[in-house]
């Protein structure tokens, strides 16, 4: 029954929009019935243009979660592996996060142009961060126990990162793709909205502030909140899962 007082609070704000459009309490060409939104997704969905858009956005962020997370666990490793990459790169890495993600984009409009690569590139940065923190942690936490072991039994270095390192890790890197993930629909969308047009779920709201469609833009609004938590409830489930095999293991 929890699940049902979590929705009682959208529920109410579902009545509240419906009945100030239907009284004329608000002004209807900015905020337009629910019934109209529900009608216009509809609309969208048998046309087939909203599942067009929708493909090319989740298309667009899961390259650029694959790319950052890709290249996250490769520098988070390099970091927490290598002492000599850590004074090399560490600081210069712990300034560069400090920098607004969204900062990024007219440095990346420049070198990359305002197109498809400047977009994947963004949320492939977006994701890159959470990933390379949550490496380094994890291989820092590995307990020095089990390199003495490895020592031991006489590992190679690569065997060590292989058998020992990554392993031990794997928790942590995890727990950062989970955040990668959230982070990168977020930039998915901010690329769409302040890069060049394309196919999208963003482009479909321009589309719809541009034709003064409010409708339109609530679909997109809509979708982008469900989409959204649909990845957040996929990252905490695949963080709980997670958890249930280290206690299992333990």
């Amino acid at each position: 029954m929890k699940w049902l007082r979590g929705l009682a609070l959208p529920a109410l704000l579902l009545v509240s929009w419906e009945l100030a459009t239907r009284h004329h309490l608000v002004n209807l060409r900015l905020l337009v019935r629910p019934s109209l939104v529900v009608a216009t997704f509809l609309r969208e969905l048998r046309e087939g243009e909203l599942l067009s858009q929708l493909g090319a956005s989740l298309a667009r962020d899961l390259g650029g979660a694959l790319l950052g997370s890709a290249v996250g666990v490769l520098v988070g490793s390099a970091l927490g592996v290598s002492q000599f990459w850590n004074r090399l790169l560490g600081s210069s890495f712990h300034a560069a996060k400090q920098v607004a993600i969204f900062a990024w984009i007219p440095l990346m409009s420049v070198w990359l142009g305002s197109g498809e690569p400047a977009k994947v590139v963004f949320i492939a940065l977006s994701a890159f961060y959470p990933v390379v923190l949550n490496t380094f942690e994890g291989i820092r936490s590995v307990g020095p126990e089990y390199l003495e072991v490895a020592r031991v039994f006489r590992f190679s270095p690569l065997q060590v990162f292989r058998r020992v390192i990554l392993p031990g890790a794997a928790p942590s890197i995890l727990a950062g793709i989970q955040v990668a993930l959230v982070y990168s629909w977020l930039a998915t969308i901010g690329a769409e909205y302040l890069l060049a047009a394309g196919p999208g779920i963003g482009n479909l709201m321009i589309d719809g502030r541009e034709t003064f469609q409010m409708d339109k833009v609530l679909v997109g609004v809509v979708l982008v909140g469900a989409v959204g938590a649909c990845i957040s409830a996929l990252a905490s489930a695949l963080g709980a899962r997670q958890l249930r095999w280290r206690v299992s293991s333990a």
